[in-house]
């Protein structure tokens, strides 16, 4: 009973002495707690109204001048949507005027996507390593896009490493099993059939209902050929 006593004392605080030294410590440093308050104040009150008086009015232009570059986009003129006309920009300029925007910023996706139409396969990927995606379908294709890139350019081990990474970027229906495919495939192309067996057979067990599924089953007894 004394020993659990003699703990609670330790770990009394006395709350006026712990105050009294908190006063004085403000009554010591109020010059460089002012400064340091003023400070976040100013830096707080910068970040919004950047955002509100800068960036959202450039968003909206940037949303603006984009239509067009989509419109040739969708239309599968893709040097149109890459350079623009002589009258609305392409996503190049895009991309370079409306950087810090949402709209600018997916420039970089369309950009990457339409050099990867036209064999700029650097291009591609320098203009997707710029996109920052929120939503995980596009984020996915993005990633998938430069795993194509590095395809076309024979640098089979990075395209199978993305195809593999975009497969797991986030689990669903759509994506996954075609990217579990793509990934499949180029192991195969390696020569890693243990990898490839890995993949199809994730696909014959967890997506089943995939348009992939209804291939996998020979896929998965040719790679099992070439297992010793």
């Amino acid at each position: 009973m004394s020993k659990n006593k003699g703990t609670e004392d330790e770990v009394i605080v006395d709350v006026q002495e712990v105050y009294s030294k908190t006063e004085t410590f403000i009554e010591e440093n109020k010059n460089i707690l002012t400064i340091v308050v003023a400070a976040i104040a100013v830096v707080i009150g910068g970040y919004f109204a950047y955002n509100s008086f800068y960036l959202a009015p450039l968003q909206e232009e940037a949303v603006q001048e984009m239509f067009m570059a989509e419109k040739y986009f969708a239309q599968d003129s893709m040097n149109l949507a890459i350079y623009g006309d002589d009258v609305y920009p392409g996503f190049i300029e895009i991309a370079d005027n409306y950087s810090g925007t949402k709209a600018g910023n997916l420039a970089n996706y369309y950009l990457g996507i339409a050099y990867l139409k036209t064999g700029q396969y650097e291009a591609a990927i320098a203009s997707l390593d710029d996109f920052d995606a929120d939503d995980d379908v596009v984020s996915t294709v993005a990633i998938s896009a430069k795993g194509d890139a590095y395809m076309e350019l024979g640098d089979i081990n990075k395209a199978a490493s993305l195809y593999a990474k975009a497969s797991e970027r986030r689990t669903n229906e759509f994506t996954t099993p075609l990217m579990m495919m793509k990934a499949a495939q180029t192991y195969e192309l390696l020569g890693d059939y243990n990898k490839a067996l890995d993949y199809y057979k994730a696909i014959q067990e967890d997506y089943s209902s995939s348009p992939q599924a209804s291939e996998v089953d020979k896929l998965i007894s040719r790679a099992e050929s070439f297992v010793k």
